[in-house]
């Protein structure tokens, strides 16, 4: 028996990407990432310039996340904030970030700008 992954492996997460793909084709698109170190998992991050967490708020409620889920942080940099939350959808645990940065000169706290 082999310890290799196949691509069936990752069956759940391409699947879901497929029916995500069909469910919302005018969502914005983001970056989409499948691993073999997490074969259950398919991440999309959303990276947006400043001061716009539009396009994470679209995909979060059309995935019916709930706002109360949703993760704020502060990257080291104090510039960018970060949005995340996880759901289940198709069969995989979908891992949804999103990134902007703050104004020109700004330093985010993790309520916001500053």
């Amino acid at each position: 028996m082999s310890d290799v992954l196949t691509l069936d492996g990752l069956s759940a997460p391409l699947r879901a990407l497929r029916l995500l793909a069909l469910d919302f084709p005018d969502l914005p698109a983001p970056v989409v990432d499948v691993s073999s170190i997490y074969p259950d998992r398919l991440s999309l991050s959303l990276h947006a310039p400043q001061g716009g967490f539009t396009a994470f708020e679209a995909w979060r409620t059309a995935l019916g996340i709930d706002p109360n889920a949703v993760d704020f942080h502060v990257q080291c940099d104090h510039r960018t904030g970060v949005l995340s939350a996880q759901t289940e959808y198709g069969g995989a645990d979908l891992t949804l970030t999103g990134y902007t940065e703050g104004p020109a000169g700004a330093r985010m706290s993790g309520a916001g700008v500053a």
